[in-house]
């Protein structure tokens, strides 16, 4: 027997690899085709655009035809009289930017108490309704005898419509109604001051936590029950399961809800509209101010006030799925592609083993 050791260079080589190869080092990757790649890319395009090309007209028709027509009219100014013929005008004067302008310095107090009554109830109402929403629909999500009735009632105040809830909190919110027994003294809810932010804040949160209850309930099933037991057995205690999994599971629906809940609280309107009254200045918001205007015949300042209440709610949309867009799509994108470097095979040395 004697061992012939052969070099690194004459090693044979496998079936179907380049005999004139350098050795430690992986054969080169077959380049995709690039036509085949092209087309495919252009069929899934296509195919994308005509399912989402319903949307995009439903859109159009609801949303930008609407945008572009107050865009139109917040350049005009409301009927009068004319100051050239001394007659009465028949058709709105063009008067530019006059209204944006106005808006900031004869309107300016108003305005910006209004903007800052519409950011005061979105921030406090979304705030405490996420905490209660996760509550409800971690009690939801529990088993035990009488769920579906729980579920029901806790769902009831988000069925009722605003304008039946504005009228019910009302009543409660009387000079003699039953928040004023249940405190034993005499509070001005529905008066001009703090205390009406206060009933405003109570009767949304009331309505509205239940919706985000409902979306992170929906995230709270998909979650599989193995991993609370592995976590069990791994010594975990209740708040660290909540925070280390039902949270991070839950955070797309949860974020999902609370952009929905911020979007509808920039537009507020018809609760503290029926609730407390109009041309109430410590809970006029945006909305109201701008109905306030088109009930008087302005429809320009109107129009001006809906837009830029729309660049208000745009930019809050836009930086919160800026910033916060990786975990709305679920984490696409969100993770950095690494770059991937040859592994070099050390040479080995192969012996024959003759007879």
């Amino acid at each position: 027997m004697a061992d012939t050791a052969i070099p690194p260079d004459t090693a044979p080589h496998a079936p179907g690899t380049a005999a004139r190869r350098r050795p430690g080092r992986p054969p080169a990757p077959e380049r995709p085709r690039r036509h085949t790649r092209s087309r495919a890319t252009a069929g899934t395009g296509r195919l994308a655009a005509l399912l989402v090309s319903p949307t995009l007209l439903v859109l159009t028709v609801v949303v930008l035809y609407p945008t572009l027509m107050a865009l139109d009219e917040s350049l005009y100014g409301p009927k009068g009289l004319d100051p050239k013929t001394g007659f009465i005008s028949n058709t709105e004067p063009f008067v530019g930017l006059r209204n944006y302008t106005d808006i900031f310095t004869q309107a300016g107090d108003r305005f910006w108490n209004a903007f800052w009554n519409t950011t005061f109830f979105t921030v406090v109402t979304v705030s405490l309704e996420t905490v209660i929403g996760v509550a409800m629909a971690i009690v939801m999500h529990r088993a035990f005898r009488g769920r579906s009735v729980v579920r029901a009632s806790i769902l009831v105040p988000w069925a009722i419509p605003t304008a039946i809830s504005g009228l019910l909190w009302k009543w409660i919110f009387n000079a003699d109604g039953i928040a004023n027994v249940l405190l034993g003294h005499q509070v001005l809810w529905t008066a001009d001051g703090f205390s009406a932010k206060i009933a405003v804040v109570i009767a949304d949160v009331w309505k509205t936590a239940p919706f985000i209850g409902l979306l992170v309930l929906a995230g709270l099933q998909v979650i599989p029950k193995e991993v609370y037991e592995a976590a069990r057995l791994d010594g975990a205690s209740a708040l660290q399961q909540f925070w280390r999994i039902t949270l991070p599971l839950v955070k797309p629906a949860l974020l999902v809800a609370v952009l929905f809940r911020c979007l509808d609280a920039l537009r507020m309107f018809d609760l503290p509209y029926i609730l407390i009254g109009a041309q109430k200045g410590s809970v006029e918001t945006l909305s109201m101010l701008a109905q306030n205007e088109a009930s008087n015949v302005r429809f320009g300042p109107a129009s001006a006030y809906a837009v830029l209440l729309f660049l208000y709610v745009f930019l809050i949309a836009l930086a919160f799925v800026r910033l916060l867009g990786a975990d709305l799509i679920g984490g696409a994108g969100g993770t950095k592609k690494r770059k991937s470097h040859p592994v070099r095979v050390p040479r080995r040395r192969v012996r024959e083993v003759t007879a």
